[in-house]
């Protein structure tokens, strides 16, 4: 079941939450119209942005790592990871979720799904089974007082090292499942880092394997035995892809890409399923020597194989080194959309770039802020909005979760 808060947090949630009223209040929360919309049910404030996480709010330090999903009722999940003593990627870290109920305006309690105690819990991928609206999570986890780089390094391995993890939620987001491990299934035994997501996973509507639950991901492999290598050496990570039939069940490992060369190394992807029915993944290349900094793929057996390996995204190539999300309009005719900070030298200027060929090609279309900007993810919020769930701030990134509602006409975005 997902935790009321931690007492020693729960004082300061209840501050957190009277700060959110007030900066609705004071106009943070921007109008987008008059009237209220209504889809699937649900009453949506014509809003333009909210503010779902703050640093410093609900007893945590600061929150990373964004993940959004629209369940079938219509209600938007914004996961995030809760960090306790500081921004660190390691350290006593919670899985956290907001709902809302009105489009992304306002939201409710946080509420821990995944609780650290003490260890990291972490790199949110959610997705609505489209057979029975479960909402199924997956997650990361390591033990709290060791570093990725004791982990690339082979010196923090089995209970302490990467693990993965998967909860059910049967009743729109309200409460999860415990976490259930499912490491043996997904994980090579030579992998030492491992990450879900992160972002919102996939599920096939259509082709042979519609139903299907797909979850990218990245990993880092030991190095050859007799190697002067260490494992911290970019060209050991690589991407994979693990997927389930049976909503959250049980779990298979799909394709790895295992070249370790140098040139492209794949980390933390993104997937959308293409109207065709192949998927498509996108990708950070982290720090290969292939030049930009996106690499893409495409899966037409539903993520079990890749046709042809990652190659060089060259139309992103004003991407810093940072997540991304990408999204694929609903309907036939629907673009693909990918987000991620649009200044080449900087985690800055959060945008969003169009694909009306499958990803072969992207546009920049809309620039939403000149502020500094982390990692994002994506989401349809209606038949003519897209919603951006993404880290920003003024002198950091790093200072608030935003959520950004954007009007998706058939001319461009704003």
């Amino acid at each position: 079941m997902s935790r009321p808060l931690p007492s020693r947090r729960r004082r300061v949630a209840v501050l957190g939450a009277a700060v959110a009223g007030v900066a609705v209040l004071m106009g943070f929360v921007r109008p987008w119209g008059d009237r209220a919309d209504r889809t699937d049910g649900v009453p949506e404030r014509r809003c333009r942005s909210s503010v779902p996480y703050a640093a410093g709010t609900g007893g945590y330090a600061s929150y990373r790592i964004p993940a959004i999903v629209r369940t079938r009722t219509g209600t938007l999940l914004a996961f995030a990871e809760g960090r306790v003593g500081g921004r660190a990627d390691h350290g006593d870290i919670d899985v956290v979720l907001r709902r809302s109920r009105d489009g992304g305006c306002t939201w409710g309690r946080l509420q821990v799904v995944a609780a650290g105690e003490g260890s990291t819990r972490g790199n949110p991928a959610p997705v609505v089974d489209p057979r029975t609206g479960n909402v199924v999570l997956v997650t990361s986890y390591h033990s709290g007082d060791v570093s990725e780089a004791q982990i690339l390094r082979g010196e923090a391995g089995g209970e302490r090292g990467r693990r993965v993890f998967v909860q059910t939620s049967t009743d729109d987001g309200r409460s999860f499942s415990t976490p259930r491990e499912i490491t043996s299934a997904v994980k090579k035994p030579h992998w030492r880092w491992y990450a879900t997501g992160p972002g919102h996973a996939v599920a096939l509507t259509r082709g042979d394997h519609a139903g299907r639950l797909v979850v990218p991901a990245n990993h880092s492999a030991a190095p050859p035995p007799g190697s002067p290598d260490t494992g911290q050496e970019p060209k050991y990570y690589g991407a994979h892809a693990i997927y389930s039939d049976d909503g959250g069940a049980s779990w298979h490992l799909g394709f790895v890409e295992d070249s370790y060369e140098g040139v492209r190394n794949a980390n933390e992807s993104t997937a959308a399923q293409l109207p065709d029915g192949r998927l498509y993944f996108n990708a950070r290349n982290q720090k290969g020597t292939s030049p930009g900094n996106r690499l893409d793929a495409y899966s037409a057996d539903g993520g079990a194989s890749l046709d042809g390996g990652y190659a060089r995204q060259g139309s992103l190539d004003d991407v810093p080194l940072v997540e991304g999300s990408v999204l694929q309009l609903a309907g036939a005719g629907g673009d693909l959309l990918f987000s991620a900070p649009s200044v080449p030298t900087d985690r800055a200027a959060m945008a969003l770039w169009r694909s009306g060929d499958g990803g072969r090609s992207f546009g920049k279309a809309l620039t939403l802020s000149a502020r500094k900007a982390g990692y994002s993810d994506l989401v349809q919020t209606g038949a003519g909005s897209v919603g951006i769930l993404y880290e920003t701030g003024v002198r950091t990134a790093y200072e608030t979760i935003e959520f950004r509602r954007v009007k998706v006409p058939a001319n461009g975005l704003s």
